[in-house]
Protein backbone atom coordinates (compact mmCIF):
# COMPACT_ATOMS: atom_id res chain seq x y z
CA UNK A 1 0.00 0.00 0.00
CA UNK A 2 1.09 3.62 -0.24
CA UNK A 3 2.28 5.90 2.52
CA UNK A 4 -0.38 8.12 4.02
CA UNK A 5 -0.61 10.76 6.70
CA UNK A 6 -1.63 9.27 10.03
CA UNK A 7 -3.54 11.08 12.74
CA UNK A 8 -3.60 8.11 15.14
CA UNK A 9 -0.81 6.42 17.04
CA UNK A 10 0.46 3.25 15.35
CA UNK A 11 -0.59 -0.05 16.94
CA UNK A 12 0.92 -3.52 16.52
CA UNK A 13 -0.86 -6.84 17.14
CA UNK A 14 1.58 -9.73 17.66
CA UNK A 15 0.49 -13.35 17.27
CA UNK A 16 2.93 -16.00 18.47
CA UNK A 17 2.59 -19.33 16.67
CA UNK A 18 3.84 -21.57 19.45
CA UNK A 19 5.51 -24.87 18.65
CA UNK A 20 7.32 -24.13 15.39
CA UNK A 21 5.13 -23.44 12.37
CA UNK A 22 5.96 -25.41 9.23
CA UNK A 23 6.63 -22.41 6.98
CA UNK A 24 7.42 -24.62 4.00
CA UNK A 25 3.85 -25.97 4.10
CA UNK A 26 2.42 -22.51 4.85
CA UNK A 27 4.09 -20.78 1.92
CA UNK A 28 4.58 -23.76 -0.38
CA UNK A 29 7.35 -23.84 -3.02
CA UNK A 30 5.13 -26.07 -5.11
CA UNK A 31 7.13 -25.72 -8.35
CA UNK A 32 10.40 -26.89 -6.79
CA UNK A 33 11.11 -30.58 -7.41
CA UNK A 34 13.15 -30.73 -4.21
CA UNK A 35 9.98 -29.92 -2.26
CA UNK A 36 8.15 -32.87 -3.82
CA UNK A 37 11.14 -35.11 -3.09
CA UNK A 38 11.25 -34.06 0.58
CA UNK A 39 7.55 -34.08 1.34
CA UNK A 40 5.71 -37.29 0.60
CA UNK A 41 2.12 -38.42 0.87
CA UNK A 42 -0.22 -36.18 2.86
CA UNK A 43 2.47 -33.61 3.64
CA UNK A 44 3.13 -32.76 0.00
CA UNK A 45 0.83 -29.91 -1.05
CA UNK A 46 0.44 -30.30 -4.79
CA UNK A 47 0.19 -27.66 -7.49
CA UNK A 48 -3.50 -28.45 -7.84
CA UNK A 49 -4.06 -27.77 -4.13
CA UNK A 50 -2.10 -24.63 -3.31
CA UNK A 51 -3.55 -21.15 -3.49
CA UNK A 52 -1.08 -19.84 -6.04
CA UNK A 53 0.49 -16.44 -5.53
CA UNK A 54 2.91 -16.77 -8.45
CA UNK A 55 4.55 -19.42 -10.63
CA UNK A 56 6.66 -20.74 -7.75
CA UNK A 57 4.81 -20.29 -4.48
CA UNK A 58 1.34 -20.74 -3.09
CA UNK A 59 -0.41 -20.62 0.26
CA UNK A 60 -1.71 -23.68 2.06
CA UNK A 61 -5.27 -24.46 0.88
CA UNK A 62 -6.73 -23.64 4.32
CA UNK A 63 -5.52 -20.04 4.01
CA UNK A 64 -8.18 -18.73 1.61
CA UNK A 65 -9.11 -15.79 3.89
CA UNK A 66 -5.42 -14.80 4.05
CA UNK A 67 -5.10 -15.18 0.28
CA UNK A 68 -7.79 -12.50 -0.04
CA UNK A 69 -5.72 -10.18 2.14
CA UNK A 70 -2.64 -11.00 0.08
CA UNK A 71 -4.46 -10.26 -3.18
CA UNK A 72 -5.56 -6.90 -1.75
CA UNK A 73 -1.92 -6.02 -1.11
CA UNK A 74 -2.40 -6.16 2.66
CA UNK A 75 -0.17 -9.12 3.55
CA UNK A 76 3.62 -9.47 3.41
CA UNK A 77 5.42 -12.81 3.53
CA UNK A 78 8.89 -12.54 5.06
CA UNK A 79 11.04 -15.46 3.89
CA UNK A 80 14.12 -17.00 5.44
CA UNK A 81 13.81 -15.56 8.94
CA UNK A 82 15.88 -16.92 11.82
CA UNK A 83 19.39 -16.70 13.21
CA UNK A 84 22.61 -18.73 12.98
CA UNK A 85 23.08 -21.99 14.86
CA UNK A 86 19.49 -22.69 15.82
CA UNK A 87 19.37 -24.88 18.96
CA UNK A 88 16.13 -26.51 17.72
CA UNK A 89 14.79 -26.36 21.26
CA UNK A 90 11.36 -24.84 21.85
CA UNK A 91 12.30 -23.22 25.13
CA UNK A 92 15.67 -21.83 24.10
CA UNK A 93 14.51 -20.77 20.64
CA UNK A 94 11.46 -18.93 21.96
CA UNK A 95 13.62 -17.32 24.61
CA UNK A 96 15.95 -16.03 21.88
CA UNK A 97 13.05 -14.59 19.91
CA UNK A 98 11.63 -13.05 23.08
CA UNK A 99 14.82 -11.42 24.37
CA UNK A 100 16.94 -10.92 21.22
CA UNK A 101 19.80 -12.71 23.00
CA UNK A 102 20.99 -15.71 20.94
CA UNK A 103 24.31 -16.01 22.81
CA UNK A 104 23.17 -15.76 26.43
CA UNK A 105 20.03 -15.99 28.52
CA UNK A 106 18.26 -12.64 28.33
CA UNK A 107 16.29 -11.04 31.13
CA UNK A 108 14.30 -8.38 29.24
CA UNK A 109 11.73 -8.93 26.51
CA UNK A 110 11.89 -6.92 23.31
CA UNK A 111 8.17 -6.08 23.43
CA UNK A 112 8.44 -4.95 27.04
CA UNK A 113 11.31 -2.66 26.05
CA UNK A 114 9.19 -1.23 23.25
CA UNK A 115 6.30 -0.61 25.67
CA UNK A 116 8.72 1.18 28.01
CA UNK A 117 9.82 3.46 25.19
CA UNK A 118 6.26 4.10 24.04
CA UNK A 119 5.19 5.06 27.59
CA UNK A 120 8.40 5.97 29.47
CA UNK A 121 6.49 7.43 32.40
CA UNK A 122 4.28 4.38 32.78
CA UNK A 123 1.24 6.63 32.67
CA UNK A 124 -1.08 4.17 30.91
CA UNK A 125 -1.20 0.68 32.46
CA UNK A 126 -2.79 -0.69 29.27
CA UNK A 127 -0.18 0.57 26.80
CA UNK A 128 0.64 -3.13 26.45
CA UNK A 129 -2.03 -5.83 26.67
CA UNK A 130 -1.55 -9.59 26.53
CA UNK A 131 -4.58 -11.75 25.79
CA UNK A 132 -4.01 -15.23 27.17
CA UNK A 133 -2.72 -17.17 30.17
CA UNK A 134 0.44 -16.11 31.99
CA UNK A 135 2.86 -13.63 30.47
CA UNK A 136 5.30 -14.38 27.63
CA UNK A 137 8.88 -13.40 28.35
CA UNK A 138 8.81 -11.06 25.35
CA UNK A 139 6.64 -8.70 27.40
CA UNK A 140 8.60 -8.76 30.64
CA UNK A 141 10.83 -5.87 31.69
CA UNK A 142 11.21 -4.81 35.33
CA UNK A 143 9.13 -1.70 35.98
CA UNK A 144 6.97 -2.12 32.87
CA UNK A 145 3.31 -2.91 33.43
CA UNK A 146 1.50 -5.18 30.99
CA UNK A 147 -2.15 -6.10 31.47
CA UNK A 148 -2.43 -9.87 30.99
CA UNK A 149 -6.01 -10.84 30.28
CA UNK A 150 -7.18 -14.45 30.06
CA UNK A 151 -10.85 -13.53 29.70
CA UNK A 152 -11.73 -9.92 28.98
CA UNK A 153 -15.18 -10.08 30.54
CA UNK A 154 -13.78 -11.52 33.77
CA UNK A 155 -10.87 -9.11 33.78
CA UNK A 156 -13.23 -6.19 33.59
CA UNK A 157 -14.91 -7.38 36.79
CA UNK A 158 -11.74 -7.71 38.89
CA UNK A 159 -12.19 -4.34 40.57
CA UNK A 160 -15.56 -5.47 41.89
CA UNK A 161 -13.77 -7.79 44.33
CA UNK A 162 -13.59 -5.75 47.49
CA UNK A 163 -12.48 -8.27 50.05
CA UNK A 164 -8.85 -7.63 50.90
CA UNK A 165 -8.06 -11.31 51.26
CA UNK A 166 -9.19 -12.07 47.71
CA UNK A 167 -7.36 -9.02 46.40
CA UNK A 168 -4.15 -10.25 48.03
CA UNK A 169 -4.60 -13.63 46.37
CA UNK A 170 -4.89 -11.92 43.00
CA UNK A 171 -1.70 -9.98 43.64
CA UNK A 172 0.03 -13.22 44.56
CA UNK A 173 -0.98 -14.63 41.18
CA UNK A 174 0.58 -11.62 39.51
CA UNK A 175 3.75 -12.18 41.53
CA UNK A 176 3.90 -15.83 40.46
CA UNK A 177 3.19 -14.99 36.83
CA UNK A 178 5.76 -12.24 36.49
CA UNK A 179 8.24 -14.03 38.70
CA UNK A 180 8.38 -17.05 36.41
CA UNK A 181 8.92 -14.78 33.43
CA UNK A 182 11.73 -12.71 34.96
CA UNK A 183 13.39 -15.47 36.91
CA UNK A 184 15.83 -13.24 38.79
CA UNK A 185 15.94 -10.23 41.10
CA UNK A 186 13.87 -9.06 44.04
CA UNK A 187 10.69 -10.20 42.39
CA UNK A 188 8.05 -10.04 45.10
CA UNK A 189 8.48 -6.41 46.14
CA UNK A 190 8.53 -5.06 42.61
CA UNK A 191 5.85 -7.37 41.30
CA UNK A 192 3.39 -6.60 44.05
CA UNK A 193 3.51 -3.02 42.78
CA UNK A 194 3.19 -4.21 39.19
CA UNK A 195 0.13 -6.21 40.15
CA UNK A 196 -1.50 -3.12 41.63
CA UNK A 197 -0.78 -1.26 38.43
CA UNK A 198 -2.33 -4.09 36.43
CA UNK A 199 -5.44 -3.89 38.59
CA UNK A 200 -5.64 -0.23 37.64
CA UNK A 201 -5.60 -1.50 34.08
CA UNK A 202 -8.71 -3.53 34.93
CA UNK A 203 -10.51 -0.31 35.77
CA UNK A 204 -9.59 1.14 32.38
CA UNK A 205 -10.56 -1.96 30.43
CA UNK A 206 -13.85 -2.26 32.29
CA UNK A 207 -14.66 1.34 31.40
CA UNK A 208 -14.03 0.67 27.71
CA UNK A 209 -16.01 -2.58 27.37
CA UNK A 210 -19.34 -0.86 26.94
CA UNK A 211 -18.10 1.12 23.93
CA UNK A 212 -17.81 -1.91 21.64
CA UNK A 213 -20.49 -3.42 19.45
CA UNK A 214 -19.92 -5.59 16.41
CA UNK A 215 -21.90 -7.35 13.71
CA UNK A 216 -18.97 -9.65 12.89
CA UNK A 217 -19.60 -13.23 14.00
CA UNK A 218 -16.28 -14.56 15.24
CA UNK A 219 -15.67 -18.28 15.61
CA UNK A 220 -15.81 -20.03 18.96
CA UNK A 221 -12.15 -21.11 18.89
CA UNK A 222 -9.76 -19.57 21.41
CA UNK A 223 -7.81 -17.59 18.82
CA UNK A 224 -11.07 -16.07 17.55
CA UNK A 225 -12.05 -15.07 21.07
CA UNK A 226 -8.61 -13.59 21.66
CA UNK A 227 -8.69 -11.48 18.51
CA UNK A 228 -12.23 -10.37 19.29
CA UNK A 229 -10.99 -9.19 22.69
CA UNK A 230 -8.16 -7.30 21.01
CA UNK A 231 -10.63 -5.65 18.63
CA UNK A 232 -12.81 -4.73 21.61
CA UNK A 233 -9.95 -2.98 23.42
CA UNK A 234 -8.61 -1.32 20.29
CA UNK A 235 -12.02 0.07 19.31
CA UNK A 236 -12.53 1.38 22.86
CA UNK A 237 -9.67 3.83 22.22
CA UNK A 238 -7.88 3.19 25.53
CA UNK A 239 -4.43 4.05 24.24
CA UNK A 240 -3.15 0.48 23.89
CA UNK A 241 -0.22 0.43 21.46
CA UNK A 242 0.88 -3.21 21.64
CA UNK A 243 -1.31 -6.31 21.74
CA UNK A 244 0.09 -9.82 22.13
CA UNK A 245 -1.55 -13.23 21.93
CA UNK A 246 -0.64 -16.73 20.83
CA UNK A 247 -1.93 -19.87 19.18
CA UNK A 248 -0.39 -23.10 20.45
CA UNK A 249 -0.16 -26.48 18.78
CA UNK A 250 2.36 -26.07 15.93
CA UNK A 251 4.74 -28.77 17.20
CA UNK A 252 3.57 -31.23 14.56
CA UNK A 253 5.91 -34.22 14.90
CA UNK A 254 3.03 -36.59 14.21
CA UNK A 255 -0.38 -36.47 12.60
CA UNK A 256 0.54 -33.14 11.05
CA UNK A 257 -1.97 -32.99 8.21
CA UNK A 258 -5.22 -32.70 10.23
CA UNK A 259 -3.60 -30.72 13.05
CA UNK A 260 -1.98 -28.21 10.70
CA UNK A 261 -5.14 -27.84 8.66
CA UNK A 262 -7.22 -27.10 11.76
CA UNK A 263 -4.70 -24.59 13.11
CA UNK A 264 -4.56 -22.59 9.89
CA UNK A 265 -8.30 -22.88 9.22
CA UNK A 266 -9.04 -21.40 12.64
CA UNK A 267 -6.29 -18.80 12.47
CA UNK A 268 -7.11 -17.65 8.94
CA UNK A 269 -10.76 -17.18 9.76
CA UNK A 270 -9.98 -15.39 13.02
CA UNK A 271 -7.60 -12.97 11.30
CA UNK A 272 -10.08 -12.26 8.52
CA UNK A 273 -12.88 -11.62 11.05
CA UNK A 274 -10.59 -9.33 13.04
CA UNK A 275 -9.84 -7.14 10.02
CA UNK A 276 -13.50 -7.12 8.97
CA UNK A 277 -14.34 -5.94 12.48
CA UNK A 278 -11.78 -3.16 12.46
CA UNK A 279 -12.88 -2.00 9.01
CA UNK A 280 -16.50 -1.91 10.16
CA UNK A 281 -15.43 0.42 12.97
CA UNK A 282 -13.11 2.46 10.72
CA UNK A 283 -10.26 1.56 13.06
CA UNK A 284 -7.94 -0.45 10.80
CA UNK A 285 -5.68 2.21 9.32
CA UNK A 286 -3.24 2.46 12.24
CA UNK A 287 -2.85 -1.30 12.92
CA UNK A 288 -0.21 -3.77 11.74
CA UNK A 289 -0.41 -7.48 12.63
CA UNK A 290 2.76 -9.56 12.99
CA UNK A 291 2.89 -13.38 13.11
CA UNK A 292 6.05 -15.25 14.13
CA UNK A 293 7.17 -18.66 15.35
CA UNK A 294 10.29 -19.89 17.12
CA UNK A 295 11.64 -21.95 14.19
CA UNK A 296 10.59 -23.73 11.02
CA UNK A 297 10.46 -27.49 10.52
CA UNK A 298 12.88 -29.88 8.85
CA UNK A 299 12.72 -30.01 5.08
CA UNK A 300 12.16 -33.77 4.88
CA UNK A 301 9.11 -35.06 6.71
CA UNK A 302 9.27 -38.02 9.10
CA UNK A 303 6.39 -39.94 7.58
CA UNK A 304 3.69 -38.53 9.85
CA UNK A 305 4.85 -35.02 10.60
CA UNK A 306 7.90 -32.79 10.61
CA UNK A 307 10.60 -32.25 13.22
CA UNK A 308 12.28 -29.16 14.65
CA UNK A 309 14.15 -27.11 12.07
CA UNK A 310 15.82 -23.73 11.69
CA UNK A 311 14.87 -21.18 9.01
CA UNK A 312 11.24 -20.13 8.80
CA UNK A 313 9.24 -17.05 8.01
CA UNK A 314 6.88 -14.38 9.27
CA UNK A 315 3.60 -12.82 8.17
CA UNK A 316 2.76 -9.12 8.39
CA UNK A 317 -0.77 -7.90 7.71
CA UNK A 318 -2.51 -4.55 7.49
CA UNK A 319 -3.46 -1.68 5.18
CA UNK A 320 -0.06 -0.04 5.69
CA UNK A 321 1.85 -3.19 4.78
CA UNK A 322 3.72 -3.43 1.50
CA UNK A 323 2.15 -6.64 0.36
CA UNK A 324 3.97 -9.40 -1.45
CA UNK A 325 7.02 -11.51 -0.76
CA UNK A 326 10.08 -10.06 0.95
CA UNK A 327 13.48 -11.62 1.35
CA UNK A 328 14.65 -14.81 -0.30
CA UNK A 329 13.06 -18.20 0.27
CA UNK A 330 15.98 -20.42 1.38
CA UNK A 331 17.16 -23.10 -1.02
CA UNK A 332 15.65 -26.53 -0.39
CA UNK A 333 18.25 -28.27 -2.50
CA UNK A 334 19.72 -30.96 -0.21
CA UNK A 335 23.27 -29.69 -0.86
CA UNK A 336 22.33 -26.26 0.55
CA UNK A 337 20.74 -27.46 3.79
CA UNK A 338 22.35 -27.43 7.22
CA UNK A 339 21.65 -30.61 9.16
CA UNK A 340 18.60 -31.10 6.95
CA UNK A 341 17.21 -27.64 7.63
CA UNK A 342 16.54 -24.47 5.68
CA UNK A 343 19.32 -21.94 6.27
CA UNK A 344 17.93 -18.59 7.45
CA UNK A 345 19.14 -15.57 5.51
CA UNK A 346 17.41 -12.72 7.35
CA UNK A 347 17.96 -12.12 11.07
CA UNK A 348 14.72 -11.97 13.04
CA UNK A 349 15.99 -8.86 14.79
CA UNK A 350 15.95 -7.12 11.42
CA UNK A 351 12.23 -7.91 11.13
CA UNK A 352 11.70 -6.49 14.61
CA UNK A 353 13.71 -3.40 13.63
CA UNK A 354 11.43 -2.67 10.69
CA UNK A 355 8.36 -2.86 12.92
CA UNK A 356 9.95 -0.79 15.66
CA UNK A 357 11.45 1.94 13.52
CA UNK A 358 9.27 2.19 10.43
CA UNK A 359 5.97 1.55 12.16
CA UNK A 360 6.22 2.39 15.87
CA UNK A 361 8.80 5.15 15.26
CA UNK A 362 11.16 3.88 17.98
CA UNK A 363 14.93 3.46 18.01
CA UNK A 364 15.36 -0.27 17.47
CA UNK A 365 19.04 -0.52 18.42
CA UNK A 366 18.65 -0.59 22.23
CA UNK A 367 15.56 -2.79 21.96
CA UNK A 368 17.07 -5.54 19.77
CA UNK A 369 20.65 -4.96 20.98
CA UNK A 370 22.23 -3.93 17.71
CA UNK A 371 21.75 -2.91 14.10
CA UNK A 372 20.38 -5.46 11.66
CA UNK A 373 19.38 -5.36 8.02
CA UNK A 374 15.81 -4.21 7.55
CA UNK A 375 13.34 -5.17 4.83
CA UNK A 376 10.83 -2.59 3.62
CA UNK A 377 7.56 -4.38 4.27
CA UNK A 378 5.65 -1.57 5.97
CA UNK A 379 5.04 2.03 4.96
CA UNK A 380 6.86 4.46 7.26
CA UNK A 381 4.64 6.81 9.16
CA UNK A 382 4.44 10.33 7.85
CA UNK A 383 4.11 13.45 9.96
CA UNK A 384 0.57 14.52 10.73
CA UNK A 385 -0.59 17.22 8.36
Amino acid sequence: MTSATRTKDPVVVIIQLTGGNDYMNSVVPYADGHYRDARNGDLCIGEDQVLKIDDEFGLHPTMAPLKELYDQGDMALIHGVGYPNSPRSHFRSMDIWHTCEPNKVGTEGWVGRAIRDLDPGGENPVTGVHIGQGLPRALVVPGVTVASVADLSTYGLLTGIEQQKQREKMLERFVNMYGRAIGTGNVKEYLGRTGLDALKGADILKEGLGRYESTVEYGTEQISRNLRDIATIHCADLGTRVFYTQLIGFDTHANQKPVFEKLWTDLSRAISDFWDDLRAHDREDNVVMFLFTEFGRRVRDNGSGSDHGAGGGCFVIGPSVRGGMHGEFPSINPKDLEQGDLVPNHDFRGVYSTILEDWLQLDAVPIVDGQFEKLSFVDPLMATA
